[in-house]
């Protein structure tokens, strides 16, 4: 069996190239769908036979992308924009994007003006989640996406199929949230950056290949002797925590991450697709179990509850807020979760995600900060 550090070194290589896992599924006579973030059902590519890979941007300056996005647009978003314009996706069969937000629907015009060789379906998850109708949209709006992928690429996607794929990815969630509770037993082999690398790794593989390769780590780790961290402990929330070089700094002032509510990752694995006998409409469900996300409408908002719930069961000592530069909707919600964290007696510290520039400095200084303020406030 692999050391654990030489899985970790993989997942690792794998973030920081997705290309070369683009061109091995390639190589092998696979399609690759493209999927932008954040809900996208791939278990609708999956069971084509095809590969679904997570489009989320990168550190990159963007010199083209403002001819369709403005400056004032989400970062990812500019960049994804950006990888598109200057042949980063070349390779893939088609993208799929969700319509959550108005960057969304400006994207999802742009990309088909200004990417043409790789085709762009778009679709709509209702955000009036308690109406009868908003699931039959759904399944309709689901239905066009698959007939949509089976015109552009010829694979063909049959209801026992999916079936098939929704229990590896039903698998799959479950082996992400063991790894989750076992990393926080080996807070000194799985830092910020490792554990941020097992996590964005399955966006760019097929996702039973991952749970192999994590089910690994997680049996090497449970081999280890359990490690008692002295240091300090954080819950991340937001879009994305990125760079590496951000989340080094984490390392360096002796903080670990012991849970995440980001868009990226745990959000990604919390919500399995139900049990039923239509898997259609198993697929539509889980849109309507989802909870606690800034992107999905809530009468009532337990997202604060939640983090809440992740300090006290994790030992935590605050929560880092990962606000996206220019999301609205994250800036919308963050005064109302700092709010409710800060009311439970937990600190909270926002730093800003912004892929567009490769200065972590005033990130540094924060979180910096943010130590000596959780050491003034430990008894």
């Amino acid at each position: 069996m692999r050391s654990v550090n030489a899985i970790i070194q993989e997942l690792d290589r794998i973030v920081s190239h997705p290309r070369v896992m683009l061109e091995k599924y390639l190589g092998k006579g696979k399609k690759v769908v493209g999927c932008f973030p954040i809900y996208i059902p791939e278990e609708l590519v999956h069971a084509g036979g095809m590969i679904p890979m997570g489009i989320w941007g990168g550190q990159v300056s963007p010199a083209i992308a403002g001819k369709y996005s403005p400056t004032f647009t989400c970062s990812i978003m500019r960049s994804c924009m950006e990888f598109g314009l200057t042949g980063k996706y070349q390779g893939l069969s088609c993208v799929l994007l969700s319509v959550l937000c108005d960057t969304f629907r400006g994207t999802s015009q742009s990309w088909r003006i200004g990417v043409k060789d790789i085709p762009i379906i778009p679709f709509i998850q209702p955000q009036n989640r308690e109406s009868k109708a908003a699931k039959e949209y759904l399944i309709a709006e689901y239905r066009s996406v698959r007939n949509r992928l089976e015109e552009i690429t010829g694979c063909k996607i049959t209801d026992h199929a999916l079936s098939k794929s929704i229990e590896v990815y039903n698998r799959h969630n479950q082996t992400m949230r063991e790894f989750a509770e076992v990393a926080n037993e080996h807070l000194d082999v799985v830092s910020a950056k490792n554990r941020h690398a097992v996590m964005k790794s399955s966006h760019f593989m097929e996702k039973a290949e991952h749970t192999g390769i994590v089910q690994e780590l997680i049996a090497g780790l449970k081999a280890l002797p359990v490690c008692e961290w002295k240091g300090k402990k954080v819950i991340l929330t937001g879009i994305t925590a990125e760079p590496n070089e951000l989340l080094d700094i984490f390392t360096a002032n002796k903080i670990a991450v012991v849970g995440d509510d980001l868009a990226q990752e745990s959000r990604q694995f919390r919500t399995d697709i139900p049990d039923g006998d239509n898997p259609m409409e198993r697929l539509t469900d889980q849109w309507f179990l989802r909870k606690g996300c800034s992107l999905v409408f809530e009468s009532h908002r337990c997202r604060g509850d939640m983090l809440i719930n992740q300090l006290k069961e994790n030992n935590a000592d605050g929560i880092v807020v990962c606000l996206m530069k220019f999301c609205d909707i994250e800036e919308y919600e963050y005064p109302i979760i700092a709010q409710q964290i800060e009311d439970a007696g937990y600190p909270t510290l926002c730093i800003e995600i912004d892929q567009s520039t490769q200065d972590n400095e005033q990130s540094r200084t924060k979180i910096q900060s943010f130590t000596e303020m959780i050491n003034d406030r430990r008894p």
